[in-house]
């Protein structure tokens, strides 16, 4: 092999490389965006499912409590397998359905587009409450993902609470 074949075989393999490392790091812990101190509990009609890697994201139009407005939330949750497996599809999560979900806001508080969440537990209008986040992620033991073992850390309000 010539020195200029093997040169651009190591600058491939080297390309490879960095592009791997840059899909791994674009995943994050739970920490790196969300408090554990701030949860959330969202009731509202969806407006958008994106079904996207690594993350779901379950867009809402929140209501306010105190008022008629409603607030722009874009809240993550597990892989679109991990919602699939939990009992959610496209045709449950459809423009227009009500939930209400339960998690944690973004550590920026920032609003714009959207205010930021991440979900925990989403209730569908016919009371079934589904798992939506995935574990091993350093999100907060609350009770809420069925695999976990241990203490509970944090308590999330009930929706009958709110």
């Amino acid at each position: 092999m010539k020195l200029n074949n093997k040169l651009y075989a190591l600058a491939g393999v080297a390309a490879g490389s960095l592009a791997i490392v840059g899909a791994a790091s674009a995943h994050h812990a739970f920490s790196a965006e969300f408090d554990a101190e701030a949860p959330v509990l969202l009731r509202g009609e969806v407006t958008k499912v994106e079904w996207v890697n690594p993350h779901t994201w379950i867009h809402l139009a929140a209501e306010e409590e105190d008022s008629e407005e409603t607030v722009a939330w874009m809240v993550e949750g597990g892989t679109p397998n991990t919602l699939l497996r939990a009992g959610l599809n496209k045709k449950s999560l459809t423009p227009g359905t009500p939930i209400i979900v339960r998690g944690y806001q973004s550590k920026d508080r920032l609003c714009a587009p959207a205010c930021k969440a991440n979900g925990r537990d989403i209730t569908l209008s016919n009371g079934e409450k589904i798992f939506m986040g995935s574990s091993g992620t350093g999100a907060p033991k609350d009770g809420t993902d069925p695999r976990e073992r241990g203490p509970v850390q944090t308590e999330l309000p009930d929706a009958e609470d709110m």
